[in-house]
């Protein structure tokens, strides 16, 4: 099926993505933040962060994509391979997703490679946010949700790279801006593609639920897991659960 995009899908894609790409701003807020504290935030907004895009993938995406098709093996290869796919980004063109701010202990690749891959990831949340409301407006809102979550951590931590790396703060501020608007690009070009190519949607939305179910499973759950405090831990629990629920709450209410 090739998909009409109507002016509401292309309305709610592009003030999505812009919302999405103001949080390259947040990195403002971190100035006035002791390091300390930086650290336990970040800990539970990437806790959070998990439990929405699993939230996304198995609440959201994957029952709209097995609800649209008549073939359900092929929407679990398509999952299948979003998984193998961002898994190639990963291994192969060095697209991290670390949300810990650079410190002598933890460092994080030269700014040049954070720069490309941050990019990349832009671009490509743009795709999946295009591609959802494609399939249903609910299903839009509930992506831009989760990748919204994620992006938080994420630019914080892309924030403190630039810094860290020799960047004035406007100089970081605007280089993290500029990366983040190629989500805009991303989801232009997705939407032109669904227009014309015949089972974009269909293979794109597991796509998606694939790379949620990565990024949070093989990313962001092994970060959790470098806290090993028993009250840290448990309020890292409650933030994955609050996540999930917020992804509940929005398949209740579209």
């Amino acid at each position: 099926m090739v998909v009409k995009i109507t002016m509401t899908v292309l309305k709610y894609t592009i003030l999505s993505v812009l919302l999405v790409s103001l949080v390259s701003l947040v990195g403002l807020v971190t100035l006035s933040i002791s390091r300390k504290l930086l650290d336990r935030i970040m800990t539970y907004l990437v806790s959070f962060a998990t439990g929405s895009l699993f939230g996304g993938a198995l609440i959201h995406l994957l029952p709209e994509a097995y609800a649209s098709s008549t073939k359900p093996i092929v929407v679990s290869l398509w999952a299948i391979g979003g998984l193998a796919t961002f898994f190639v980004m990963e291994k192969f063109f060095r697209w991290r997703h670390c949300h810990h701010p650079t410190t002598d202990e933890h460092v994080h690749p030269v700014v040049p490679m954070n720069i490309f891959g941050d990019a990349m990831h832009n671009f490509i949340d743009g795709v999946l946010i295009a591609i959802s409301y494609s399939a249903s407006i609910p299903l839009g809102i509930a992506t831009t949700m989760a990748v919204l979550f994620h992006e938080i951590p994420q630019e914080i931590s892309d924030y403190s790279i630039l810094i860290n790396g020799g960047l004035s703060v406007k100089k970081a501020l605007m280089v993290n801006f500029m990366s983040a608007s190629l989500a805009l690009v991303g989801a232009l070009i997705a939407l032109q593609m669904g227009k014309s190519i015949t089972g974009f949607t269909e293979a794109l939305v597991p796509i998606t639920a694939g790379g949620f179910l990565y990024i949070a499973g093989s990313d962001l759950i092994p970060e959790l897991h470098h806290n090993t405090d028993a009250k840290k831990s448990f309020i890292q629990l409650l933030m994955l659960i609050l996540g999930v629920a917020v992804m509940t709450t929005l398949a209740l209410k579209f």
